[in-house]
């Protein structure tokens, strides 16, 4: 009960996604299922740090990893933080708890001359969906934005007096992404060509399939692994590699790290400064390939 509570909580009060709040529910399953199969009661008053360092021990011989695993404790602290607001309980008992160390992976990125291959030399069709995948990977590539919010554009987000494009990210929060002649003049034949011949839009989505219904995130993945493919060695395949990849490109030619977290919509700098690591690694290369002592 006091679960279902605390997701209504972050549901509603908190407007956390509904993705979020799923993985949220099924994490705090989880601990529960671990509690209740050692035959214990589950009370938060009566569970301690040494419960839960042994539910940490449990997912690892799982083989959960450590990024997995943090993230799960993270669900939990936020659970008995919100008991905690409601006087529930006194102490957080994630306080005493330290996750598993986890190796920082450097984030995917598509480097230029594939990205150039795939947006001017890649052969599309030259029909309705051959142009509106084209334009997502333009789109994806130029703005930095993550599939949901592109999923969730509709016509009256995209500015052309200003060339700017308004998103809304997680929890709801929005914020502005300008854009380049190049990409407007793609996305204004992308619209011409969806008017002429989509009739009806489902929820005047901006990105539809031929029947005018809305793309589906799994859809758009889809769409953006598919192309991805045709550049060998790449380890993942997703919009958000394409996400990476645009703000490796804006640090790479001298972009401010501020300006980065605000076109990402990230909350923190610790965010995007995971790409100066990318961008240094660049530095390295070039340094060792210029360099006559190198």
């Amino acid at each position: 009960m006091l679960i279902e509570t605390f997701l209504q909580y972050i549901r509603h009060e908190k407007s956390y996604s509904s993705h979020t709040v799923f993985s949220y529910q099924n994490d705090l399953n989880q601990f529960q299922d671990f509690i209740l199969c050692k035959g214990e009661k589950f009370d938060p008053e009566i569970i301690d740090s040494s419960l839960i360092r042994q539910w940490v021990v449990e997912l690892l011989k799982k083989k959960y990893s450590p990024r997995s695993v943090n993230r799960k404790l993270s669900s939990l602290k936020s659970f008995f933080k919100y008991l905690q607001k409601l006087e529930i309980i006194k102490d957080n008992p994630l306080k005493k708890v330290s996750g598993p160390k986890a190796n920082k992976s450097l984030p995917n990125f598509v480097r230029n001359k594939d990205m150039d291959f795939i947006l001017d030399e890649f052969d599309y069709s030259e029909d309705f969906e051959g142009l509106r995948d084209k334009t997502i990977l333009e789109m994806f590539y130029l703005t930095g934005m993550r599939c949901a919010e592109l999923v969730g554009l509709k016509d009256m987000n995209v500015d052309f007096g200003t060339n700017t494009i308004k998103v809304t990210g997680k929890r709801n929060k929005q914020r502005i992404i300008p854009f380049a002649e190049e990409l407007k003049k793609s996305i204004l034949n992308y619209i011409d060509m969806r008017d002429q011949q989509v009739e009806i839009r489902e929820n005047n989505s901006f990105f539809v399939r031929k029947n005018g219904k809305s793309l589906s995130n799994s859809v758009v993945y889809w769409i953006v692994k598919k192309k991805l493919l045709e550049i060998p060695g790449l380890s993942q395949r997703s919009p958000h590699v394409l996400r990476h990849t645009f703000a490796t490109s804006m640090l790479n030619n001298g972009a401010d790290l501020n300006a980065v977290k605000e076109l990402l919509g990230h909350a923190s700098l610790s965010s995007t400064e995971v790409y100066t690591h990318t961008t240094f690694e660049e530095l390295k290369k070039v340094y060792h390939q210029a360099h006559p002592r190198a």
